[in-house]
């Protein structure tokens, strides 16, 4: 049943994800991250949005009215849900390699899926964005991560 249920997840995420996209482009956002969480009583639909200069609460409302009238003309059989739609915040996740690009010489924090000299999670400087691997400086040692052994990775603020 679970994978059952994870599948359907995936398939509703990617049709909120196609309704969603072109109305970001249109407004100018951002689509940092989309999650569809279950709960007993109703799905939540969650968008974390941004745009040069952040988002605002203004932004969400009007995207919030927007999309939800798209997801019920659009998407049939959702049932009933919730739509939040919010900043990513501080610790905005960094999903593309356009991310960790845009946020060149910030402190991020990585979690590997595998050991890198005994460890797995990683808070420091991004430095260096290459093809196939980052890396960040911890306190004056340079650590390379290749891509395919990130499982997350977030802005870490101050």
């Amino acid at each position: 049943m679970g994978v059952r249920l994870k599948k359907d997840n995936n398939r509703l995420i990617e049709k909120i994800k196609e309704v969603t996209l072109p109305l970001c482009q249109a407004e100018n956002f951002e689509l940092v991250h989309l999650e569809l969480v279950n709960s007993d009583r109703e799905k939540i639909v969650r968008l974390f949005l941004d745009k040069p200069g952040g988002i605002t609460v203004a932004d969400c409302v009007h995207v919030s009215r927007q999309l939800s009238d798209l997801i019920d003309i659009h998407i049939e059989n959702i049932g009933n849900y919730r739509l939040e739609v919010s900043s990513p915040g501080p610790n905005r996740p960094l999903n593309k390699k356009e991310d960790f690009h845009r946020f060149k010489g910030e402190r991020v924090k990585i979690v590997t899926n595998e050991l890198i000299e005994n460890q797995k999670n990683f808070t420091g400087i991004l430095e260096i964005i290459n093809d196939d691997s980052v890396v960040i400086a911890i306190d004056g040692k340079r650590v390379e991560i290749s891509d395919h052994v990130i499982s997350k990775a977030i802005l870490a603020g101050q």
